[in-house]
């Protein structure tokens, strides 16, 4: 996959695409990412990317040249088509599922606002998509882009040391919560680590965390229970957890 970003802070996409997960699926050749500066393709001494507003009002608006000719060259550096997206709080909410599609894409194009925002003629123009990591308002959208990168490099095959990680995370396949996880040592002043753990039954263990992770999903995002299609043994393994199953209560 590649994924070119369109930002004024290049310097920041560089630190987050070298550390972690992305710093990982770079080195294994699985994921390109590189950022353009619409400074480079600004005109003047001053290389000035932005104007007042019409209209009046406060803040200061992108102009259209810098921002088309990065998106363009962006373009250019890869024969495969690519959408481009424009990280804004306007735009369709990031979840997990679109989170896939895009991890499916061969490439894409991120487009980081700054200030009031872009002017809308270069969105109508060359913007295919906007998104939104949350209803909130950032200073830019690099820190939007770089959780967009996070999410999909970590779906690319062959990032995660162990690709079952990425199916058993919150909001996977069936879009619950993901279960409680304990390590060393078993014993702790804050707890014990639950006997079914240690049981070596992973059948038993399999039930025991579908349960808490049905559990923990209807105590913190009932919304995304209505949401799932639970069968007879899901059921059952809830309305145990509502009861208060010995079993099962190891959830806040």
């Amino acid at each position: 996959m590649r994924i070119d970003v369109v930002s004024l802070f290049p310097e920041f996409i560089a630190q987050c695409a070298a550390v972690g997960v992305v710093g990982r699926a770079r080195e294994r050749g699985l994921l390109t990412l590189q950022a353009w500066n619409p400074r480079d393709h600004a005109e003047g001494n001053y290389r000035r990317v932005d104007d007042r507003p019409f209209g009046g009002g406060p803040g200061m608006v992108m102009l259209i040249d810098p921002l088309r000719a990065a998106i363009q060259a962006a373009r250019a550096a890869d024969p495969r088509p690519a959408r481009v997206i424009y990280m804004s709080p306007q735009g369709r909410p990031l979840t997990q599922a679109r989170v896939r599609e895009l991890a499916a894409r061969e490439r894409m194009i991120l487009l980081c606002g700054r200030y009031e925002g872009v002017d809308e003629r270069l969105l109508q123009a060359e913007v295919d998509e906007e998104l939104s990591i949350g209803d909130y308002v950032l200073s830019g959208g690099e820190l939007a882009a770089a959780v967009v990168v996070d999410a999909v490099a970590r779906l690319q095959d062959g990032v995660l040391n162990d690709a079952e990680s990425a199916t058993q995370d919150s909001f996977g396949d069936d879009g619950l919560l993901d279960c409680p996880h304990y390590t060393r040592p078993v014993e702790h002043a804050l707890g014990k680590v639950p006997d079914v753990l240690l049981s070596g039954n992973h059948a038993e263990i399999a039930k025991w965390r579908r349960q808490q992770a049905l559990g923990r999903t209807w105590r913190r995002r009932p919304d995304l229970l209505d949401a799932s299609a639970l069968g007879k043994a899901d059921r059952r393994l809830l309305e145990a957890y509502r009861a208060g199953d010995p079993a099962s209560g190891t959830d806040d």
